[in-house]
């Protein structure tokens, strides 16, 4: 409604005073706050309870607005109504309220050291922290008793005291991860039992998996202080119907619980947060993906000593009403893991084809390049032996030239040597007496050039050539080896004359060579 359609002259006495209570209290424009004072048959309570916690259908009006609308409308108003605690707010409107966002709150890093005072120092100023907790306390009862007033200075309070972390007991603060063992270890200590269990990490992190795992988070808030806490516990929250349906025997559950109490900072804030104005209190949070896909909302708020069963409907109505778009995404996301998984082993498959293909592959290289390698060598053996052999027969032609020829009749004593050479030839020659043995192995390697009579007489010495004689002189018997590398003259090493055989060397090492192979064998 405008402000051009509110005619405050028309209001009554008793009228304006409670829109004059009520703007003062919460601020609001009169152009507004005159419907929803309307809607709330001008009650003062109702209406700063439906502005801080939301309004939904009002059966009042849906009552009124089934009347005759031919009789005055204030015949049928009803009169004001004392609402004080959250049942009677239950019945100003139903319990399928629309879901609100999960609020976050910052809390204490884990690894962020506690600092304390020194002893000295907390022993002086003990006397101002009894008077501020007397006042805090003080403050705490006024707000007991009228509950919109913490609502109303905390949504008219500054942002900068918005996440200022409070410590209402002077309890000593830690991280949420100690607070909530803090707060187990209390629970079992008081009641004896930890049926659920309850998650052993901070609000933060239980909204974190509740997303990840797509489960319910069941939020319960302790307030020592209050009468009805200890019962409420015993006969509600461990009640076996309700610990049967939050944590199902033989079974995983959907629904997991994260516990605090309000003397602690973190859950202090947590019930700030939410808004809390009665305990016991209990609120079930959820993701939300109609909202967006990392929505968390709170689904349902369960405040006051209710009974178990009701507390148990609740809880499964919210649950019940929440689980289809769940259910979805966990399908979703088992199809998805079906087609990653899929998808890892055909690419595992073919990462293992393409190895087998990348070995073969080497081993063709590898075979190829041992081909090459090899036929390079063999061609290189070719032309080392191709040229061993120009060398030798230019070495024996160069040779032969500088032989000289048998001593005649006027040489003395001439050494007379018979050669038998491997193919049955036999070489006879005489020697000077002081001719050097390497001149009867020359004599015996350039035989079949000097048979050669049209052989060239000038031949250069080839370069680089190192000749090896490939056999050796021995004599038949007795048995005896002249090598040449012993040196010495004919005369000294044979005598006058003698016999002698040709010997491969190449022979004897391919013998000696396969004996090793046999006897290694």
């Amino acid at each position: 409604m405008s402000a051009a359609e509110v005619d405050l002259d028309q209001l009554s006495a008793n009228e304006r005073s409670a829109l004059e209570q009520y703007t003062s209290v919460t601020g609001q424009a009169p152009a507004e706050a005159v419907p929803l004072l309307r809607r709330s048959q001008w009650n003062v309570q109702i209406a700063i309870s439906k502005l801080f916690d939301g309004e939904g259908p009002d059966p009042v009006e849906e009552a009124r607005a089934a009347m005759p609308q031919s009789l005055p409308e204030r015949h049928y108003q009803t009169p004001p109504v004392n609402l004080m605690n959250e049942d009677l707010l239950r019945q100003a409107r139903p319990a399928d309220r629309t879901s609100e966002p999960a609020p976050r709150i910052d809390t204490l890093p884990e690894n962020q050291p506690v600092h304390r005072p020194p002893f000295l120092l907390a022993l002086l100023f003990t006397p101002f922290n009894l008077i501020y907790r007397l006042l805090f306390s003080s403050f705490r009862l006024f707000g007991t008793l009228f509950p919109f007033l913490p609502r109303l200075f905390h949504a008219t309070a500054s942002p900068a005291l918005h996440g200022t972390r409070q410590n209402t007991t002077g309890r000593r603060p830690l991280a949420p991860k100690d607070t909530a063992a803090r707060f187990i270890r209390e629970f079992e200590e008081e009641y004896g039992s930890n049926p659920f269990p309850f998650l052993e990490n901070g609000y933060n992190m239980a909204m974190e998996k509740a997303h990840r795992d797509l489960n319910f988070l069941l939020v319960v808030l302790f307030s020592p202080e209050h009468d009805d806490m200890s019962s409420w516990v015993r006969e509600t929250l461990l009640s076996p119907d309700v610990v049967d349906y939050i944590n199902p025997p033989g079974e995983s559950g959907n629904v997991i619980v994260w516990g605090g109490n309000v003397r602690d900072s973190e859950a202090y804030q947590v019930a700030n947060s939410l808004r809390v104005t009665k305990f016991p209190f209990a609120a079930v949070i959820c993701h939300t993906p109609s909202v967006s896909s990392t929505a968390m909302s709170v689904v349902a708020r369960i405040a006051g000593p209710i009974s178990a069963s009701d507390f148990k409907q609740r809880l499964m109505t919210a649950v019940t009403s929440n689980q289809g778009p769940l259910s979805q995404i966990r399908q979703d996301r088992s199809q998805q893991q079906a087609s990653r998984s899929l998808r890892e082993e055909q690419d595992s498959a073919y990462e293992r084809s393409l190895a087998i293909d990348r070995e073969r592959a080497r081993l063709r290289r590898e075979a190829e390049a041992a081909r090459q390698r090899e036929e390079q060598e063999a061609a290189e053996r070719q032309a080392a032996e191709e040229k061993r052999r120009r060398d030798l027969a230019q070495w024996k032609l160069w040779r032969a030239q500088s032989l000289g020829a048998e001593p005649g009749t006027e040489v003395k004593d001439p050494v007379r040597i018979s050669v038998r050479l491997p193919s049955g030839e036999r070489i006879m020659r005489r020697f000077v007496p002081d001719a050097d043995m390497e001149e009867l192995y020359a004599v015996v390697e350039c035989y079949e050039v000097l048979q050669d009579e049209s052989r060239p007489t000038k031949v250069a010495k080839p370069e680089g050539y190192v000749h090896q004689y490939r056999f050796r002189l021995v004599s038949p018997m007795p048995r005896a080896v002249y090598a040449v590398e012993d040196g010495g003259t004919i005369r000294e090493k044979i005598g006058r004359g003698g016999n002698l055989l040709v010997e491969p060397i190449e022979d004897e090492e391919d013998e000696d060579s396969a004996e090793v192979t046999g006897d290694s064998n």
